[in-house]
């Protein structure tokens, strides 16, 4: 009853008489019954001309269940009936997110009416919506609804929950609805008309799909963006829009009916990845798009640790998943977000101002959602649908503020291609009046190069005349030398350590051999051919055509010697200056060997030198070296 109806009762007692007071007993009565009357439960009615009523205020009794443990038969019993109270919001909802809550109401049936009538509950985030409908012989049965189930468990492929009246009676039926959840929700029962609830869903759905076309449109313009620009913010804009579509998908319960319709338990991570991400992209987004690591480096770090802060949450929801319901969390990031944009817009950056305006909108989108869970404002569609609202006016702004940025870009490329043509021009008669110069220059360089190079020419040649006087003194300056060193060791007193310095090692001394050996020529002792090629040993010779190899010593007086070579030519040499008066004990002394084997070289060459007498009276100092060949051989 109104409030008018009550004023006009209460002036109805105000005018009573005093003579009349004796009649205030029974008065008083009526007016108590009256008031219960008033305090009764509504009613719903079915009526054709009525197509849908949500039921709200003293059309709904509620109970709460702190404990969880009440059921049906224990609801419907006078025990409990009695503790139900009448619902004073226009749409109820469970406060306490532990305790079960029960809600009763009635609805008057009408046989009569021409339509088929459904009771459509509302809300797509409920875990367990259980609505207990009687057959009028006091028994109720459990019709089961919630993301808990699978999707195919419901009679109707909606995303919001449906339930046929059996209206085939003029009785009026009392219903139970339990619901748990381990979030608040809210319990939005509205009875409707079959036909209009068609019509209603197919429009619905109409704006579903318009307003994920919306997302998928901006998704592909920042994507086509990011291909052409390569600029990340674009592609952290697509996964921002994407995270956005994915949480309204599943407050809808669009993506429980299209996305995972059979597995019920991502309903539990849906909303709150989804929000994890839309924040982290977000915030990516702005602060790339706004150049805050430059523009505002307060700002800039605000917004790492608020990543962090906001990526050490998300773990915690993962690890304890009733976290994920404290959704009110994500107006931290847009605040940041939102007061860095301010920030860099009051510096100068103009392309800010859009996304300012976008995000103030989120702003007062976010602020309804919580005043609306507050219960400050009533609820209603405007205000349920608000934050989605707030999300496209959102879009459209931050891709005015895109396109803004890139005729701010285009704008300072201009400038900076002009300044850079301007440049060139300046450049290019630069270069020309140096490359004029230069070419003077160069000019003047060139003759006094070319009068150099005459002159470099003439020195060349006769420093390649007296190059060629110079080498022609070297090589007689080396035969004078190989001749005076040669003379040298013929010498008396000549030593064995300078004797080393002429003839340092082996090969040296296999060297002279050699060259004494074939001084008039090679030919081989078998075959008698003069072709040759170089042989095993160091300065031996091999026959190129009986393969014959003779070596350096051999046919030598020095042939199978058992001590070194140069120690063996330096006895020879030692014998022969001596005319083979040096004793075996003298050349042991000197030589460091074995008195015996100097005895046997000593013997063998003094034999030598004996067979030799006539030879060595005719021969010069310069001839020495033939007795070392063999006798045949000489």
């Amino acid at each position: 009853m109104s409030s008018a109806h009550l004023y006009r009762v209460f002036n109805f007692f105000g005018s009573i008489s005093y003579s009349r007071i004796i009649r205030i007993p029974a008065l008083f009565t009526l007016l108590i019954c009256f008031a219960q009357t008033i305090q009764a439960q509504q009613i719903v009615q079915i009526q054709d001309n009525s197509p849908h009523t949500m039921l709200s205020f003293g059309q709904i009794d509620v109970l709460e269940d702190p404990k969880d443990t009440l059921n049906i038969r224990q609801i419907i019993s006078k025990k409990f009936q009695h503790k139900f109270r009448s619902n004073t919001f226009r749409i109820p909802k469970n406060d306490n997110a532990g305790s079960a809550y029960w809600y009763r109401f009635k609805i008057s049936h009408n046989q009569e009416s021409s339509k088929q009538w459904i009771l459509e509950f509302f809300d797509q985030s409920i875990s367990e919506l259980t609505l207990y409908a009687s057959d009028g012989l006091g028994n109720y049965k459990a019709n089961y609804y919630g993301t808990n189930y699978g999707f195919s468990n419901r009679g109707y492929d909606h995303k919001n929950f449906i339930y046929d009246l059996n209206n085939h009676t003029d009785q009026t039926f009392t219903y139970y609805l339990r619901i748990k959840s381990p979030h608040s929700v809210s319990t939005i029962i509205v009875l409707r008309d079959l036909r209009w609830f068609v019509s209603y869903a197919l429009g619905e759905y109409l704006l579903f799909g318009l307003f994920y076309g919306m997302i998928a449109v901006f998704c592909l313009y920042n994507l086509l963006m990011y291909f052409a620009v390569k600029g990340k913010q674009y592609l952290f804009y697509v996964l921002y829009n994407l995270s956005i579509g994915m949480y309204e998908m599943c407050n809808d319960g669009i993506a429980f009916q299209y996305l995972w319709p059979t597995n019920p338990h991502i309903n539990v991570y849906g909303f709150g990845v989804s929000l994890f991400l839309s924040s982290i992209f977000g915030l990516l987004f702005t602060s790339s798009f706004l150049y805050l690591k430059s523009k505002s480096p307060f700002f800039y770090k605000l917004v790492l640790i608020t990543i962090l802060l906001r990526g050490i949450f998300f773990i915690a929801c993962l690890i304890y998943t009733p976290l994920f319901n404290f959704k009110i969390i994500e107006f931290i990031p847009l605040l940041v977000a939102f007061s860095a944009g301010i920030s860099v817009l009051s510096s100068g950056y103009r392309p800010a101002s859009f996304l300012v305006f976008g995000y103030g909108f989120l702003v007062a989108g976010f602020l309804l959602k919580i005043l609306l869970l507050l219960k400050w404002i009533p609820y209603g569609t405007l205000s349920y649908y608000s934050l989605s609202i707030c999300f496209i006016i959102e879009m459209i702004l931050v891709s005015f503020a895109i396109g803004n940025a890139i005729r701010t870009l285009r704008k300072k490329k201009s400038r900076a291609q002009k300044r850079i043509i301007e440049q060139l021009r300046i450049n290019d008669d630069l270069h020309q009046t140096l490359n004029e110069q230069l070419q003077v220059l160069v000019n003047e360089r060139t003759q006094e190069i070319q009068q150099k190079t005459i002159t470099i020419e003439r020195q060349n040649a006769e420093i390649s005349v007296m190059n060629h006087l110079l080498k022609k003194d070297i090589s007689e300056l080396h035969l004078n030398i190989e001749k005076v060193t040669r003379a040298r060791v013929m010498q008396k007193g000549l030593d064995f350590e300078e004797f080393s310095r002429i003839y340092p090692d082996k090969d040296s001394c296999f060297r002279y051999l050699s060259e004494l050996k074939w001084s008039h020529g090679y030919a081989c002792r078998r075959c008698q051919n003069t072709q040759h090629s170089t042989g095993q040993t160091s300065f031996s010779r091999r026959c190129t055509k009986c393969g014959y190899d003779e070596s350096a010593i051999a046919h030598t007086i020095l042939q199978n010697s058992k001590i070194p070579i140069n120690k063996a030519l330096y006895m020879f040499i030692l014998i022969y200056t001596s005319k083979g008066t040096i004793s075996s004990y003298k050349l042991s002394e000197i030589l460091n060997i074995r008195q015996s084997t100097c005895w046997t070289y000593n013997s063998k060459m003094q034999k030598l030198l004996l067979d030799k007498k006539a030879l060595l009276k005719k021969n010069s100092d310069g001839d020495w070296g033939k007795l070392l060949l063999d006798p045949a051989i000489v």
